[in-house]
C-alpha cells in the first residue's frame, strides 16, 4: 500500500473502533506526521476527551489496544500527548512502493470519476503582450488543469478574449485618430508594438484631449455592431495581438480548449436571454425610487444591491460576467458553433466559438463544476457572480480562484533595464511599467546559456538552448506557484537561480544527480526483487517520501493547490540530497545492493518527474 492507502485505512479502522465503542461520532484527522512522531498521525482521542470527561492518553490507549494491525504496520502508540501515532512497517513498504513507482499513472487519484470541470485562465485584454503578472494566471490555471486531470478529472480549459472591451477601443482610436501605423517596428512583435507604443500614448491623452476622448466611447458602441466597419477592424487588431499572446503561453508549455470572445458572447444575445431568466425567476428587481430608480438592480445579502442595467438600458461591467458564466456552467443553451483556430505545439487542437456555420461538430466545454482564476482585485465581483450561479443551478459548484499580484525586485527591475530607487516595481499596463513576460523568458534563458556552457563544455548549442529554456521556464513557474495564492510575489532573478534553498534549479540539479548515477551504471536496474535490504535512515526516508506522491496530489486537487505540489517536489529533492550525501551507490558492498539502491534513484527520479510535470516543469537531462 502506499501512504494515502494506509492513511486510508487507519481511518476505517479509526470509525471502527468508535463505532464499536458507541462513541459519538467526531470529524477526526489522520494524516502523514512529523519526524520523531511515527509516520502516520491521529487525533481522534483529543475530539473525544471533552465527552468521555477522559485524559486523551488514556483515550488514546483504549484505541491502541483494539487495533487490528495488520501487514502495513509494524505498531501503533498512545503518544503522551494524546496523539494516536502509527509506525509503517518498512519492509512491506518498500516492496510495494518502488515497483509501483514505476507505473505511467503513479500518484493518480480518483477524485474526479471522470466527470467535467471547466478551468478558465489567463483572459488577458487583446490590446498588449503578456506580462510577468499576467504569467502567475496563466501557471497557476495550468497546473491545476494538469492536477486536476491527475486526479481523474475530465478538464475543459478556455481563455476568455475580451475583444470588444475599453482597451480594445483604446487602440482602435490610436491607430484611428493617433496617427499610428498599423504595422509594427521591424523586429518588434506586434501585441508590443500595440501595448507599448499606441495604447499608452492613447490613454495618456484623454485628460487633455476630451475629443479624443469622446472617439473612445463612440468606439465602443461601434464593437457591440458585428457588421460595422470599426468590429471588424477590431477583429483584425485582436486576433493578430492574441497570436502573439498565445506564442508566450506555448512557450511557457500551458495550452487551452476553446477560445471564447466577448464579441461572439455579445453578437449572441446571451445577456438578453440571461437577463430575462434573472427577471422571470425575480433575481433582479427595476427600481423605482431613489438614486437607483430606472435600474435594474441584484439584491445582495448584507450588501448594498448591485445595479445590473442602467436607467439608460446600458448593462454594467458585472453584467457582461454573467452570461459568460452561466454558459460555462450550462445554464443557457449554447448558441455557438465551433472551428479550429490551431493545432496548439503539444498536438492538441484549440477550438474557438463562433458564430457562423462550420463543419465542425458540436463541442461542449459546460460543466457542473467551474474554476476561474483571476486576481484579488475582483473578488466583490466574483463574489456576485457565484452567489447567483448558485441560484440558477444550486447543484453546481462555481469557484473563483483569486491570487496576489507580482511585483518586480529592485535589482531584476534594474537588470532589465529600469530604474526603481531601490524600490520593487508595481507594473501597469496603462503607464507601460510592466516586464514583458517574453523579455524576462529571453534575459533568463540567456543567463542560464552562459552558465552551462560553463559546466558542460562538451554540448552543442542546441542542447545548451534546450536546458536554458527549460530552466528558464521552470524558474519562472516555480517562483510563481510556491507562494500562497493570497501572497503579493516579488519575483528576483538572482534569487530564483540559485542551486541551493528552496528554487527550482535546486530541484531540477537533484534530478539531473540522479540521472547521471543511473547513467554510470549504464543498464537499467532490476525490479524483480525483494527491497529489505533498503534499511538506512536515509533508504527509508526517501522511499517514505517517494510513497507520500498521493498524499500530495490528493491533497492539491481538493484545495485547488498547485503550492501543495512545487512544496512536495522541494521535500522530495531535499530527502534525495540527503540520500546523495550519506549512501554509497555504485560501490556499494553488494552487487545486489547496487541493484537496489539504483532502483530507489530510479523511483525518485520517475516520481519527481511526474510532480514536475504537474507543475508544467520539465526536468533535464544536464545542467
Amino acid at each position: 500500500m502506499t501512504f494515502l492507502d494506509i492513511i486510508n485505512q487507519v481511518k476505517d479502522n479509526t470509525s471502527r473502533i468508535i463505532r464499536e465503542k458507541g462513541y459519538d461520532t467526531v470529524n477526526f484527522v489522520v494524516e502523514y506526521s512529523k519526524s520523531g512522531f511515527g509516520d502516520i498521525t491521529c487525533n481522534v482521542a483529543f475530539l473525544l476527551a471533552k465527552n468521555l470527561k477522559k485524559n486523551p492518553q488514556e483515550i488514546a490507549q483504549e484505541f491502541v489496544d483494539e487495533y487490528e494491525l495488520g501487514s502495513d504496520l509494524e505498531k501503533v502508540e498512545a503518544h503522551k500527548g494524546g496523539y494516536l501515532n502509527f509506525f509503517i512497517n518498512n519492509n512491506s513498504f518498500n516492496n510495494t512502493v518502488l515497483p509501483k513507482s514505476l507505473e505511467e499513472n503513479y500518484g493518480s487519484v480518483d477524485i474526479g470519476k471522470d466527470s467535467k470541470i471547466v478551468i478558465e485562465h489567463t483572459s488577458v485584454n487583446p490590446n498588449k503582450a503578456l506580462h510577468i503578472g499576467h504569467l502567475r494566471n496563466v501557471v497557476i490555471g495550468d497546473s491545476i488543469s494538469r492536477i486536476l486531470s491527475k486526479v481523474n478529472y475530465d478538464v475543459n480549459v478556455l481563455n476568455y478574449v475580451d475583444d470588444s472591451g475599453l482597451q480594445v477601443a483604446d487602440i482602435i482610436v490610436g491607430f484611428k485618430y493617433g496617427g499610428f501605423s498599423e504595422n509594427a517596428p521591424d523586429g518588434e512583435k506586434f501585441a508590443n508594438y500595440c501595448g507599448d507604443t499606441v495604447y499608452v500614448n492613447t490613454t495618456s491623452k484623454y485628460e487633455s484631449d476630451k475629443n479624443l476622448e469622446s472617439k473612445r466611447h463612440e468606439i465602443l458602441k461601434e464593437l457591440e455592431d458585428p457588421v460595422s466597419d470599426t468590429a471588424k477592424f477590431g477583429k483584425i487588431l485582436t486576433r493578430k495581438i492574441l497570436s502573439d499572446q498565445l506564442d508566450t503561453v506555448w512557450n511557457l508549455g500551458a495550452s487551452y480548449d476553446c477560445l471564447n470572445f466577448e464579441s461572439e458572447i455579445l453578437y449572441s444575445r446571451l445577456w438578453e436571454k440571461i437577463f430575462e431568466r434573472m427577471k422571470s425567476e425575480n433575481l433582479v428587481r427595476l427600481e423605482n425610487q431613489g438614486d437607483n430608480s430606472g435600474c435594474w438592480v441584484l439584491p445582495i445579502e448584507g450588501e448594498d444591491d448591485k445595479i445590473i442595467v442602467r436607467s439608460n438600458g446600458v448593462a454594467t461591467y458585472v453584467a457582461k460576467d454573467i452570461p459568460y458564466a452561466a454558459w460555462k456552467l450550462g445554464a443557457l443553451t449554447d448558441p455557438f458553433n465551433y472551428a479550429e483556430y490551431t493545432t496548439q505545439p503539444n498536438g492538441k487542437i484549440l477550438y474557438k466559438t463562433t458564430l457562423e456555420e462550420t463543419q465542425i461538430q458540436k463541442q461542449s466545454f459546460a460543466a457542473d463544476k467551474v474554476i476561474t482564476v483571476i486576481d484579488n482585485r475582483q473578488t466583490n465581483l466574483q463574489k456576485i457572480v457565484t452567489n447567483l450561479m448558485s441560484k440558477f443551478n444550486p447543484e453546481s459548484s462555481y469557484v473563483h480562484l483569486g491570487y496576489e499580484a507580482v511585483t518586480l525586485s529592485s535589482e531584476t527591475a534594474k537588470i532589465l533595464g529600469n530604474t526603481t530607487d531601490g524600490k520593487d516595481v508595481q507594473m501597469s499596463g496603462r503607464k507601460g511599467l510592466y516586464i514583458n513576460a517574453d523579455e524576462i523568458i529571453t534575459k533568463l534563458e540567456k543567463h542560464i546559456f552562459l552558465e552551462s556552457k560553463e559546466r558542460n563544455d562538451d554540448l552543442d548549442d542546441a542542447s545548451l538552448n534546450e536546458i536554458a529554456h527549460n530552466v528558464a521556464v521552470g524558474t519562472i513557474r516555480y517562483e510563481l506557484i510556491k507562494p500562497d495564492l493570497g501572497k503579493i510575489i516579488t519575483f528576483d532573478i538572482n534569487t530564483s537561480l540559485r542551486l541551493e534553498g528552496d528554487t527550482c534549479s535546486y530541484i531540477q540539479y537533484s534530478c539531473v544527480r540522479a540521472g547521471r548515477i543511473l547513467e554510470k551504471f549504464g543498464k537499467e536496474p532490476n525490479f524483480d526483487i525483494q527491497f529489505d535490504q533498503l534499511n538506512t535512515e536515509y533508504e527509508i526516508n526517501l522511499i517514505k517520501q517517494i510513497g507520500l506522491f498521493e498524499v500530495f496530489v490528493n491533497d492539491a486537487a481538493k484545495n485547488y493547490s498547485p503550492k501543495v505540489i512545487a512544496k512536495y517536489c522541494y521535500d522530495l529533492s531535499v530527502v534525495f540530497s540527503s540520500f546523495y550525501e550519506h549512501v554509497n551507490v555504485l560501490k556499494a558492498d553488494t552487487p545486489e545492493l547496487i541493484n537496489a539502491r539504483l532502483c530507489l534513484i530510479l523511483s525518485f527520479k520517475l516520481t519527481l518527474e511526474k510532480a514536475l510535470d504537474l507543475i508544467g516543469i520539465t526536468a533535464p537531462q544536464r545542467m
